[in-house]
């Protein structure tokens, strides 16, 4: 697992950019997304109230510089 391109980004510091970009976006800021990165992919998991909160989730973790795919478990909270 050897790299030599100066590209890899650590993926807690992937995690850290997600998280923060999350908290920033006004669609997704106040939902409980667990976020985990494992080779430059993000894993999403928690709960959002609705199908956009949960698209915008994965749109939000794919913008972020260093995320190669972002996979979406989020679950839509039923009320």
């Amino acid at each position: 697992e050897n790299s030599s391109t100066g590209e890899v980004i650590d993926d807690s510091i992937i995690t850290g950019k997600v998280k923060a970009a999350l908290i920033a976006d006004s669609t997704t800021k106040a939902h409980q997304i667990n976020v985990e990165t494992k080779g430059g992919v993000v894993q999403l998991s928690g709960f959002v109230d609705n199908a956009a909160s949960k698209s915008a989730a994965t749109n939000v973790a794919k913008s972020v510089t260093g995320v190669k795919d972002a996979k979406n478990e989020l679950s839509v909270k039923s009320y």
